[in-house]
C-alpha cells in the first residue's frame, strides 16, 4: 500500500526504497523458501538500514557530502517501518527474561544469553547496547 501512496504522490525517492525493500523480501523468500512475514520483512529492513548507515560512514569519511544526504534521506524512509525503539528498563527486562531463561554459569554462556536475547530484541535494540548489557548482568 505504501508503493501505491508513493506512486500516486510521484515520490520517486520513496518509491525506489520500498521498491527495493520489496524485491529483497521477494529475493529473501525465494531464496531460503521462507514464508513472507513480519519477521522476515523486519530482517530485510534491518540489513537495508544496517547497509545504509555503513555507506553513509564511508561516504562521510570520502567528503561525499551528496551520496551522504541520498543514503540519509534513504535511512529515513526506512527507518518508518522499523518498530519503535524500547527503553533501557525495557531492554533489561528482556535480556534479565533471557538470562533466566538460559541460566548462564557465568561469561561463558554469553553466547547463549545473546542468541536468545538477540531474537527478543530484534529491532528493538542496537546489538552492541545488548551485548553491553549482557556482559554487565553476566559480570
Amino acid at each position: 500500500s505504501e508503493i501505491v501512496k508513493a506512486m500516486k504522490e510521484h515520490n520517486k525517492e520513496r518509491l525506489n526504497v520500498l521498491r527495493m525493500v520489496k524485491a529483497s523480501v521477494d529475493l529473501e523468500h525465494i531464496d531460503k523458501k521462507v514464508e513472507i512475514n513480519d519477521e522476515l520483512v523486519l530482517s530485510v529492513v534491518l540489513k537495508q538500514v544496517k547497509m545504509r548507515e555503513d555507506s553513509i560512514e564511508q561516504y562521510s569519511k570520502t567528503s561525499r557530502s551528496d551520496l551522504v544526504e541520498k543514503e540519509t534521506l534513504e535511512l529515513n524512509i526506512l527507518k518508518e517501518f522499523l518498530p519503535k525503539p524500547l527503553t533501557d528498563s525495557e531492554v533489561d527486562e528482556l535480556i534479565s527474561e533471557a538470562i533466566d531463561e538460559i541460566k548462564p554459569e557465568g561469561m561463558k554462556d554469553m553466547g547463549k544469553v545473546m542468541g536468545v536475547a538477540s531474537k527478543k530484541l530484534a529491532g528493538l535494540a542496537e546489538g552492541r547496547a545488548i551485548s553491553a548489557k549482557v556482559k554487565e548482568l553476566l559480570g
